[in-house]
């Protein structure tokens, strides 16, 4: 089997762009190699799943987009594992791509491209030295740092980087068994849609696996999903 050579070669960084993710789309449109990596300090226009935006405060956060040239149906999956390992032993992760430490959002990950052309981009965030009290008001309730130094960053990206190539070389049982390893929904009572259910963790193709209160099961292909609200604990 031929190696992939090693990821993030050649590398773009830009002090300020709108979104790593779209220079990145153009490069591997333009026939960049397998590892391309781009980067910024910040981000104007960076985004997440559902279109919502990805801030970077200046020089706080990994904003970083990747072309892909070999990958499989799990990458997302494989990527989470690497962010998580990367973020350190406390950090879980939320189907499909969010990760969290103390219930609170520090990384995200989103996967777009063309695989019918042989490519995808890799798109992760990660506030390693983000304040929080430095963010939009609205995002303050949910959203979590790794806590570290700005000076911080670039060895994060570079142990992020390490750990992308083992868990983009795993195969698919010990990326699911990793990835189980630190589900945060397992177990847990949870909405999407007008629906709830009890988290059943995920089937092997990635799917979360929902059982509802009649006992039915479904899988969730894809979607916003939520820990539904806890009832209230009884006055008096």
């Amino acid at each position: 089997m031929t190696v992939p050579p090693a990821l993030g070669a050649p590398r773009l960084h830009f002090a300020s762009v709108g979104s790593t993710s779209d220079v990145a789309r153009d490069l591997a449109v333009g026939g960049a190699p397998h590892g391309a990596l781009v980067t910024a300090a910040a981000q104007t226009a960076g985004r997440g799943r559902q279109g919502r935006a990805w801030t970077t405060q200046p020089g706080s956060a990994v904003a970083m987009s990747m072309v892909l040239r070999a990958f499989d149906p799990l990458l997302t999956l494989a990527a989470a594992v690497a962010v998580a390992r990367a973020c350190g032993d406390a950090a879980q992760i939320k189907w499909p791509n969010d990760i969290l430490i103390e219930g609170r959002k520090v990384a995200g990950i989103l996967a777009e491209g063309r695989p019918g052309e042989g490519w995808v981009v890799l798109g992760i965030g990660v506030n390693v030295a983000v304040r929080i009290e430095d963010l939009p008001e609205e995002l303050r309730g949910r959203a979590g740092t790794l806590g570290r130094s700005l000076a911080d960053v670039e060895p994060f990206l570079s142990s992020l980087l390490a750990h992308l190539e083992v868990a983009l070389a795993a195969g698919p049982g010990e990326t699911l068994a990793a990835w189980r390893g630190r589900d945060v929904l397992l177990g847990e009572e949870i909405g999407w849609g007008e629906e709830r259910g009890i988290a059943r963790g995920i089937d092997d193709d990635g799917h979360l696996v929902v059982e509802r209160a009649d006992g039915s099961r479904t899988a969730l292909h894809a979607g916003e999903v939520h820990l539904a609200p806890r009832p209230a604990p009884p006055a008096g």
